[in-house]
């Protein structure tokens, strides 16, 4: 028998660590190549993780709940000398790869797809039986969304003195309230200072993301308040006829038709600046930004060009319950052309959004609203809303992106044009 590490493989995306969510053996079990032995969370998205080996699993090296640098080895495996060679590598399909040909495996590692036992990315549900008695000293005995983690240890709450309420003794943000009601957090955790949360997963991220676009990209934000009356009236009439009837139909989606619409009279919105120049995107692939239980998540819809508003409004739709369920795939979450931001959804007129890396434009979307506005010499109550458009001003002039602005704008203040089917 040979033992083999294995380390935290790359996942992609240029992310360089991952966290350890839930492991799916113990200490001493046999396992199969590809058979999933833990599912680990990225920053971006979960993945299971499969085995590269058969054989008998020798050591766990973190518990559930690790944050773990790429290249630290993660297990041991005991192994026939044999089978010591690791399984050859099997990329992960690109974003126009079609799934149903190409199964989704972890970049740079994983076996070739077989019939059966492939490596799949799925939703964040973990595993409801009890860690065997083996895992004692290795895993935690009690099972918590990694939030609720956090949140426990903000509060200074030992999750193994909690009582799960949820299914299978799952352990939710209520049970860690209570007990933290309960009794006073730790010294550790809370000091007459406040409290430190540990910054890791999507909001490190998010983070650096952020710092690198504000200190590298001179932002300029414009802003336009416009009566959408007329939009707001056309998608009620619209929610009632086919083949709206069975979608979501929402603001969002008449604001993200008028930018596809508007591009196609100011492409240089869609563009990127880099070192070799500016690159002009001859296709639309909009990315929306979404407050999902794990944090700030912006998928793309590929192709939003081509789509109608029907088209949108499904792909909108698909989207937004793929993010918030935890699966979208990290293919999902590259690729973008162009953002929008609905700050409305959460009551905010307006705010000055930061763009995304690699993209020149970026537009938050405020509260729809009823207003006094004037109307036809008069003053009347009308939905009012206020768009903020922030931009590069390496890529963009205040010229060009005011007009691209008030072409949103005036496209959705009279809506005809831009949601012909």
């Amino acid at each position: 028998m040979t033992v083999k590490d294995f380390a935290l493989p790359d996942l992609g995306e240029g992310l360089t660590e991952s966290e350890i969510v839930a492991w799916h053996v113990a200490e001493g079990d046999m396992v199969a190549l590809n058979q999933v032995i833990a599912d680990v969370e990225t920053a971006k998205a979960m993945v299971e993780l499969p085995s590269p080996y058969a054989g008998r699993i020798a050591r766990l090296h973190v518990t559930e709940g690790t944050t773990v640098a790429v290249g630290n080895t993660i297990v041991s495996f005991e192994v026939d000398a044999a089978d010591a060679a690791p399984a050859s590598p099997e990329p992960v399909p690109g974003p126009e790869a079609d799934p149903e040909e190409a199964p989704p495996n972890l970049v740079g590692y994983g076996a070739a797809p077989q019939a059966a036992g492939q490596p799949v990315r799925r939703a964040r549900n973990l595993p409801t039986a009890e860690p065997s008695p083996s895992m004692a000293a290795t895993v935690p005995q009690r099972r918590a969304a990694p939030p609720v983690r956090k949140l426990a240890e903000s509060l200074g709450v030992d999750l193994t003195n909690v009582h799960g309420s949820g299914e299978a003794g799952l352990i939710t943000r209520a049970d860690v309230e209570a007990a933290a009601g309960d009794h006073s957090p730790t010294p550790d955790a809370q000091s007459p200072d406040g409290t430190t949360v540990p910054v890791a997963g999507i909001r490190k991220l998010t983070a650096e993301a952020v710092t690198r676009s504000a200190f590298t990209a001179p932002h300029v934000t414009v802003f336009l308040t416009v009566d959408v009356t007329r939009t707001v009236e056309l998608l009620d009439e619209l929610r009632s006829t086919a083949p709206f009837r069975e979608l979501r139909l929402t603001f969002l989606a008449a604001v993200a038709k008028a930018v596809c619409s508007s591009m196609q009279r100011s492409p240089q919105v869609n563009s990127r600046w880099d070192d070799q120049g500016i690159t002009r995107f001859d296709h639309v692939n909009l990315g929306i930004a979404a407050a999902t239980p794990r944090g700030l998540l912006v998928p793309v819809v590929k192709g939003a060009h081509t789509l109608d508003l029907a088209g949108l409004a499904s792909a909108l739709t698909q989207l937004a319950r793929t993010a918030k369920a935890g699966e979208t795939r990290p293919p999902d979450l590259t690729g973008g052309t162009f953002t929008i931001t609905n700050v409305g959804v959460f009551g905010v007129d307006a705010g000055t959004p930061i763009l995304n890396n690699g993209e020149a434009a970026i537009l938050a979307v405020g509260a729809v609203a009823r207003r006094p506005w004037e109307w036809r010499g008069k003053v009347a109550l009308r939905d009012v809303v206020t768009l903020s458009l922030s931009f590069d001003h390496r890529v963009l002039d205040g010229e060009q992106g005011s007009r691209f602005l008030a072409d949103v704008g005036r496209l959705l203040n009279n809506p005809a044009g831009a949601f012909a089917l």
